[in-house]
């Protein structure tokens, strides 16, 4: 059984940064898992933001935040990243992440077996 929490949510401005971080903790062997982060606005479906290999070496990223956000890992501890820059109110929403322990990387939530509760991001205009 994996365990993921994130941390690093909060309220900010518009154009402001924020870096979200999710550790990883119980079973298995972090450095093996897909991973990947996925947000959820009120009254929205969940959607994908980004995903990453196994070994850290891919990196995939929907449209809505390719070149503003940054999807990292660190295998030796255990912890997945997510850095937000130039944040716009539409990135409001509760943010998180999953872990995939069969496939390489994927973009689809079906294909992730562990998720974290979620941390609140907020964007102010």
């Amino acid at each position: 059984q994996v365990q993921l929490v994130e941390s690093g949510g909060g309220l900010v401005q518009a154009g402001n940064s924020l870096r979200l971080s999710c550790a990883a903790s119980g079973g298995g062997t972090f450095s093996s898992y897909a991973m990947g982060w996925f947000r959820q606005a009120p009254g929205k479906v969940r959607e994908y933001v980004a995903a990453i290999s196994n070994t850290g070496d891919i990196q995939f990223y929907s449209d809505s935040v390719k070149g503003r956000f940054t999807i990292s890992r660190d295998n030796a501890k255990n912890t997945l990243y997510l850095q937000m820059n130039s944040l716009k109110p539409e990135d409001t929403a509760v943010y998180y992440c999953a872990a995939a322990t069969i496939v390489v990387i994927t973009t689809n939530p079906r294909e992730y077996e562990y998720w974290g509760q979620g941390t609140q991001v907020t964007v102010s205009s």
